[in-house]
């Protein structure tokens, strides 16, 4: 855990508070001595060009949303709101039932719902302050913020769910809330990242410089394609293959509405990665390729160390064996979409399903629990 001291900070770069360095200097000015009103020229100048905007190092005013420069940053956004949704919403009696019920499902089962618990807990939290304490501050594009905002509002609506669902199960709130300190699977997972986190979050921390940026992208990359496009599948298959069996109803329609959400964070991350990229070529270098795909494979190793661990024994007509195909084909599918080269060829998704679960739209629910509309407006294409 960080601890903010502002009164021993360093003040922070202008495009850190979200203003221009100009802007920045002209706040400061001010404070010394009053400045006459600027005359209408020099104040049409100050206009913001979309030319100049950036997605970081940007010297725009990040206060003006307009005019859009990254429309597909606020289409992103536009889709989320669309596809809002809250846990309560959705009716818990048939799990509670099934998890009291002795004979209602089996050892292999329950360790799977909980160790699932255990790790997206706080996965999602991890998740928000990345965002919110780091991420954010270092993105000079409004449009792109704005998008940010709204994916920080949906990890809270995540972490509510599973506490929702720990809730409703009656399970012992304190194992599974500190599963991420006592279960080397959950533990190794979460210890890969948080580095990432610092790194970014760190009041010292200033883009600008080659390696800065750098340090920026690798975040970047670590939570877009790995954390959300690759920490989280093993247990959202497990889940949602439950709901296929009509088991844990209602746990696996809220870990539906997850997985749609967090298909649009990846997707919203890739583009970020790759226009950053755009604007700054010198970033993509051989050695940071070379990096970048050793985390991947790294990655792939601890989520199939995960599989391992809550599948011991096959069940659902799953085993952890099934999942390293699958980690690898998507391991594949995120190294090319930020143009890397496949690590794994010829891999081939052993889960067709899954596609569907994020592609159903307005349609009974896929676990039969009650007629939904998930989307409150307009239709999502997934990349």
């Amino acid at each position: 855990m960080l601890v903010w001291e502002e009164d021993r900070k360093p003040a922070p770069s202008a495009s850190n508070h979200g203003l221009s360095a100009t802007h920045s200097s002209g706040l400061q000015q001010a404070v010394a001595a009053p400045t006459p009103p600027a005359s209408a020229a020099t104040a049409s100048e100050r206009r913001v060009n979309i030319a100049d905007k950036r997605i970081i190092n940007g010297q725009t005013d990040v206060n003006q949303l307009v005019p859009f420069k990254y429309k597909w940053a606020w289409d992103k956004y536009l889709a989320t709101c669309a596809n809002h949704w809250m846990p309560q919403e959705v009716n818990m009696s048939r799990d509670i039932a099934l998890w009291k019920d002795p004979n209602g499902l089996s050892e292999d089962e329950r360790r799977i719902i909980k160790r699932n618990l255990g790790f997206f807990v706080t996965a999602d939290s991890l998740a928000a302050n990345n965002i919110v304490l780091g991420t954010y501050r270092h993105i000079t594009a409004p449009e792109c913020r704005q998008f940010l905002l709204r994916q920080a509002f949906e990890e809270a609506i995540h972490t509510h769910a599973y506490q929702y669902i720990v809730e409703s199960l009656g399970l012992d709130e304190s194992e599974i809330f500190n599963a991420y300190h006592e279960v080397a699977s959950i533990r190794d997972k979460d210890e890969f990242l948080i580095p990432f986190i610092d790194a970014i979050m760190d009041p010292n921390f200033h883009t600008g410089t080659l390696a800065a940026d750098q340090t920026l992208l690798k975040s970047l990359i670590v939570f877009a394609c790995l954390m959300e496009g690759l920490f989280f599948y093993v247990g959202f298959t497990q889940i949602l293959a439950m709901g296929r069996q009509n088991k844990m109803t209602g746990a696996a329609e809220q870990y539906q509405y997850i997985l749609r959400d967090e298909s649009m964070h990846c997707n919203f991350g890739i583009d970020l990665i790759n226009q950053i990229k755009l604007e700054n070529p010198q970033l993509w270098t051989p050695a940071f390729k070379a990096e970048i795909k050793a985390l991947f494979l790294k990655a792939v190793e601890l989520e199939y160390r995960y599989a391992e661990d809550t599948m011991p024994r096959g069940v659902l007509g799953l085993n952890a064996a099934m999942f390293k195909g699958y980690l690898r084909y998507i391991a594949n599918r995120r190294a090319t979409q930020i143009g890397l080269e496949e690590l794994f060829p010829n891999e081939e998704n052993p889960f067709p399903w899954m596609s569907e679960m994020i592609d159903l739209k307005k349609e009974r629910n896929f676990f039969e629990t009650r007629v939904i509309e998930y989307q409150s407006g307009g239709a999502l294409s997934w990349d």
